[in-house]
């Protein structure tokens, strides 16, 4: 069993996807070809917004939005505790400074409360510019976004949406990836929506914005002449192959796979929640399954079970088992939330299971029983 199967899926969509990579050398256009412009069109009419400019990673889709803003040093950018490495890191490469905040044990994502009592301390302690918050939507389930922009608002931070995982969540029918002044995502393979190597996209309704992405991307250039540069910028493009099988993957994306992600997910449910703490969606809310996230009582229980499915062949996870405020490079450093109770305890006792669209019931089935046996 794989944990997420990237080979059955290509047998799958095999003779689309071959076509449209041979479509491609055909052409030997290979950087910001037609399906990169096809791409972005059809993800911003997917997203209903205006621009969509894609990039090489989603690393570079979080830093691209803190160079246009220019945001650094002196600046403070507020991140969750509990997330990948590179939504602080983009932080620390502007030479601003992350202040971290803890999360919601039930949702995974930022602590809206939290995140404004974090906010007045900094405003109140230290010298730093609060300037940005970046929320992240964890394991595909949108961050609560009104509170955030109300919050953002109040104290004049821009807002950058890390949609890394969650392209195709939703909050009342507004599609993750569409909130906030700039929304990123990510085409790592293993995301919802993955090519076959590295990819990014960010998101935005403001014109003026948008163009300055572009520019960005592409060392500065101005008005789309190679050796003119306004601007300092970094070389982030999408090449054309992956657009190309992101085409044909966001078409299955749309047709059918978002709606089996859910339909695993509420089985997964239905068969756990009398023995593990389950994932929680709130009223209104969507979530796209990057993860399937559970919750054991402890560390001990968590490691147990981890290794007795993997000695029956169930690949498992856990995201993450260290917070941000913990890792090396950030010991030591400003923090205004000493203990993260949430963060710690939730990184003792996660554990995502198998998910993917190509996961049978039976399956889902088979890990679920086992699990409530080791329970």
């Amino acid at each position: 069993m794989k944990f997420i199967d990237l080979q059955k899926q290509y047998q799958v969509m095999k003779t689309e996807i071959d076509q449209a990579i041979l479509g491609v050398l055909d052409t030997s256009n290979y950087i910001l070809g037609e399906p990169v412009t096809e791409l972005e069109k059809k993800l911003a009419d997917f997203l209903n917004i205006k621009h969509c400019i894609s990039c090489a990673n989603g690393t570079d889709a979080l830093l691209l939005p803190l160079i246009a803003k220019g945001i650094g040093e002196g600046d403070a950018v507020f991140v969750p505790n509990f997330t990948f490495f590179a939504t602080a890191e983009v932080v620390s490469l502007r030479g601003a400074t992350p202040i971290f905040v803890d999360v919601d044990e039930n949702t995974f994502n930022i602590n809206t409360q939290k995140l404004e009592n974090t906010i007045k301390e900094v405003l109140t302690e230290c010298k730093l510019n609060p300037a940005a918050v970046i929320p992240v939507d964890l394991f595909g389930l949108p961050a609560a976004h009104r509170e955030i922009s109300n919050i953002a608002h109040k104290y004049g931070l821009i807002v950058i949406e890390d949609g890394a995982q969650g392209f195709g969540g939703m909050i009342n029918r507004k599609k993750a990836c569409s909130f906030g002044d700039v929304a990123t995502t990510s085409f790592f393979p293993s995301k919802p929506l993955g090519c076959y190597g590295d990819g990014g996209a960010m998101f935005t309704d403001d014109d003026s914005l948008a163009d300055e992405l572009r520019s960005l991307r592409k060392h500065g250039e101005c008005n789309g002449h190679r050796y003119n540069h306004k601007r300092v910028g970094i070389n982030s493009r999408l090449d054309s192959l992956q657009a190309a099988v992101l085409l044909v993957k966001l078409g299955a994306f749309q047709r059918y796979e978002l709606d089996r992600r859910n339909e695993l997910a509420t089985l997964y449910t239905q068969k756990l929640a009398d023995a593990v703490k389950t994932p929680i969606v709130p009223e209104n809310y969507f979530s796209s399954w990057a993860q399937y996230t559970i919750k054991l009582k402890n560390r001990e229980q968590r490691d147990y079970i981890k290794t007795e499915l993997q000695e029956r062949g169930i690949p498992t996870r856990v995201y993450y088992e260290k917070p941000l405020n913990r890792q090396e490079v950030y010991k030591g450093k400003l923090q205004f939330d000493k203990t993260f109770e949430t963060t710690e305890k939730l990184c003792s006792q996660v554990l995502s299971l198998p998910m993917h669209p190509y996961l049978t019931n039976d399956e889902v089935d088979s890990i679920c029983e086992l699990i409530k046996s080791f329970v």
